[in-house]
């Protein structure tokens, strides 16, 4: 019975410590982002993308959820505004996003506080570059840590994971630059 017992004991030590080990070796580092080219020159493309108000047009988890409570401080486009939401629909969660960099036009960054479905951080950027033909390349994207040993859970998740939100942000933020280039042609 002894000997049942400490093989037994063994069994879940390394249950436990196994994982614990691996995650040793698992970046805590996540950095993520994606791309698109928009026909449409760089000041189209930062009229959406320079205020959180601009960003909330082409979000999609805006679109999962219009009926989400948002509350505003600051004066939207400037650094220290901020914007936090509450929603019900769990890819959504609650959060706070706070202005903390602009260089116009090329690059928006803000502070990321996730409080629901997990408590986490992250930096949040949008980068904006000319190209040839009075395109726009936009990259949207974010960097944070996990903490040891969530940073386990990596090993579980593909960047697809990730890609598909932000690529269908992207692309609506194409459309509505491009549609913009339209109207101002037509006019």
């Amino acid at each position: 019975m002894k000997k049942a017992l400490k093989i037994i004991g063994i069994i879940v030590l390394c249950i436990i410590l196994i994982p614990l080990i691996i995650a040793l070796f698992v970046s805590k580092d996540v950095n993520f982002e994606t791309s698109v080219n928009i026909n449409a020159p760089i000041d189209s493309v930062w009229m959406h993308t320079n205020t959180l108000a601009g960003l909330d047009s082409w979000s999609p988890w805006r679109e999962m959820d219009p009926a989400m409570e948002t509350d505003a401080g600051g004066i939207d486009g400037e650094v220290g505004a901020w914007q936090s939401w509450v929603s019900e629909v769990k890819d959504v969660g609650s959060g706070k996003q706070s202005i903390v960099n602009i260089e116009a036009p090329i690059l928006f960054e803000t502070y990321l506080e996730f409080y629901t479905p997990y408590n986490s951080e992250a930096q949040g950027y949008v980068k904006l570059s000319d190209m040839d033909n009075g395109m726009t390349e936009a990259i949207w994207g974010f960097k944070s840590v996990m903490p040891y040993p969530f940073n386990l859970m990596k090993l579980m998740f593909s960047e697809e994971d990730m890609k598909e939100p932000f690529d269908k942000g992207l692309n609506k933020l194409k459309s509505l630059s491009e549609s913009m280039i339209v109207v101002m042609e037509t006019e």
